[in-house]
Order: structure tokens, then sequence, then C-alpha cells
């Protein structure tokens, strides 16, 4: 099965890209949320993982029952080891399984307030950025400057906009993408869905490929990178990854050329990212080890260059998730869905020289 590609759709090749859809893609801006009045929840609970939360990260788990409680906060208390997972300490990253007890210790949770509402203008884009859609899954096209959910000071995100949109669904994110990443994003809508995805992603079923533009030259028209990287989380919650190849978990990237440019901050080069694995900030640090950081990354990109090439018109990150694929069970054929370079990445691109 396959995603609807736009009317005009393109292969990408040396000095091409792909998919391009007409009409503007808006960027999202979220409103900042002040932070709750938190009242005091002083019960120990031990819950049993049910067959619905088999699979489940612990963070998500925790989310759904703790309503109210800041992410923030049930982070904090994560780290801490204050929830424990069958008597022993776990990580946000942990999945459960059927039959886990889960320790929840006292929190402080939100009083009750007024649901957000999130506007119709941002919601309506968002109607109309389904690249696929069937019984138990959504595709959506993401907009650059959407985080995928609401927390850290913002008020709702991409998942609790599609709850609006489609009240009373069981929406989940499968995956993730950065806030100023654009393209292809998977939401379930069913938990057995889920399940199964993340099934695939565990075992390197599914196929993410993303179009980039990185300052500077491949050495090869096919670089691997195999370096492992370490998260770290800043004191105001921000996070920074590094690669660590004594502390890092492992993380493969392959690029691919696709063309090449020139501008007044030098070559640009225009690649296809594979993950291989899909760690945090991945394919921007990758990128950066190799040192070809990509264009308009402000944080681990040049800012030299950044400042060149915003004033040619990049106003941001140059990186979309342009392709999805994977095989569900059952399923006679993969899916396959693509989603269009975003108009702005496109108009910057047709101001640069091509180079040979």
């Amino acid at each position: 099965m396959t995603g609807r590609k736009p009317a005009g759709s393109k292969n990408a090749g040396p000095g091409r890209t792909q998919l391009k859809r007409s009409g503007p893609t808006p960027a999202v801006a979220e409103r900042a949320r002040p932070e709750p009045e938190l009242r005091d929840d002083s019960a120990v609970r031990v819950l049993c993982v049910d067959a619905e939360s088999d699979g489940q990260r612990i963070d998500n788990f925790l989310l759904r029952h703790l309503k109210g409680v800041p992410r923030s906060h049930l982070y904090r208390v994560m780290r801490r080891g204050e929830v424990r997972v069958n008597k022993g300490r776990v990580k946000a990253s942990h999945r459960l399984r059927t039959g886990d007890l889960v320790r929840i210790p006292p929190v402080r949770t939100a009083l009750p307030e007024t649901p957000v509402r999130v506007p119709a203008s941002r919601l309506a884009p968002l109607a109309e950025a389904v690249l696929y859609e069937d019984e138990r899954l959504l595709v959506i096209d993401k907009p650059a400057g959407l985080a995928v959910h609401g927390g850290s000071g913002l008020s709702y995100g991409l998942i609790e906009s599609l709850r609006e949109l489609r009240p009373g669904r069981e929406l989940e994110l499968v995956h993730r993408l950065d806030r100023d990443t654009s393209g292809c994003i998977l939401i379930s809508k069913r938990r057995s869905a889920l399940r199964e995805l993340h099934e695939l992603i565990r075992e390197g079923g599914m196929d993410k490929r993303y179009l980039a533009l990185i300052v500077g030259e491949l050495e090869r028209p096919k670089v691997g990178v195999d370096a492992p990287l370490k998260k770290n989380v800043l004191q105001g919650g921000e996070r920074m990854v590094q690669v660590d190849p004594d502390h890092g978990k492992p993380a493969r990237t392959v690029f691919r050329r696709l063309g090449r440019f020139r501008s007044d901050s030098g070559v640009l080069t225009l690649v296809e990212a594979e993950l291989i694995t899909g760690r945090t900030h991945q394919i921007r640090v990758h990128a950066a080890h190799l040192g070809t950081p990509l264009a308009g990354d402000p944080k681990y990109g040049d800012e030299t260059a950044n400042r060149t090439l915003k004033a040619l018109g990049l106003s941001r990150l140059f990186l979309h998730a342009s392709a999805l694929s994977f095989q569900l069970a059952g399923a006679e054929r993969p899916h396959r869905v693509e989603a269009p370079l975003p108009d702005d990445l496109e108009r910057f691109l047709s101001v640069l020289e091509p180079a040979a």
C-alpha cells in the first residue's frame, strides 16, 4: 500500500528535489503555557500493566495515568528512581510488558483547569496535511515549528492538535521529529498498531529517509557514519547530544549525495540521510561530526555560514523527513509514504547556483 503523492511529483536526483506541492506550508507556533497550580497526592500506587499497554514506554504510560502532572516533573521523578517496574529502577525509554508491576510514587498533580483549545487557524493546515490514512494509522506532513507534543512551556503540539481535530480517537505518536524538522510523522489510531509499529522500529523494520542540506561536501557519493551518541540534559532542560565512543549508544546514518550548490558560504550539498538507528538529533550530530553541519542548524551548525544563508532566505533548519517505508503483518505490500519538500526549502534551493 502506498501513500498518496501530490500531482507532478518527481524523483530526487543530482541537483533536483522531489515531491513538490503547491501552496505554502505554514509554520506553526505554540503559545507559552504558565506553570499549573499543583496539589499533593500522597498515595503510592502499584499498577499492573495490561495487554493493551504491552510494549508502551514507561514515560507514556505514566503520562496516561497521571493526568495533570507536568512532564518535566514526571521526568525528574523517574531520574531520581522513584518510579519502579517490578521493584527495579528504569529509564524513561523502558518498554513495559503485560503483567509488569509499576510503582507510582506520591506526585504533585495539577488542579483542574480549563482545557487548552488549539486555535482554529492552527488546526486547519493539519487537516490538509494527511499523507496517508487507514483504520489503524495516520501519516501527517508535520510543518516545521510545531513540536510533536506540548510541554516545556508549550500549551500544545501536534498530538494535542490532532486529538482536538478527532475527538474520542486513541491517537498516539509512534515516533518523534524535532520541532524544527518538517515531514512524515506516523500516528497510531489503535493500541495494537502502536505495539506492532514499535516492534518494527526496534527490529529495524522501518525505513526512514530525510532530505538535508549540509555546509560543505561529502568526500564520497555515499558516506556511512557509525558514531555512538550520548544525550545530555542541561539544567534548563535543553537536550544536547555528542559523539561519545565510550558511553554513547550505537548510532548509524548513511548519507547519499543528491546535488551540489554554490553560495557565499561555499559549497552546499543536498543529501539524503537514511536512519539506521533513531537517536535524538542523530542526523544533525552525525553531519556535524563529518565536518559538514546542517544548513540553518542553530545548535550544532556553523554560525557564520548560517548568517550568510539566512541573508539568502534560509530561515530554519534544512531537514525534512521525506519518506517512510514499512510492512505490517498481514499486509500484501509495504507501505511507502512520501512528503513533498516544503515550499520555503524549495524556494531557497532555487536561489542557489548549481555546482558541477
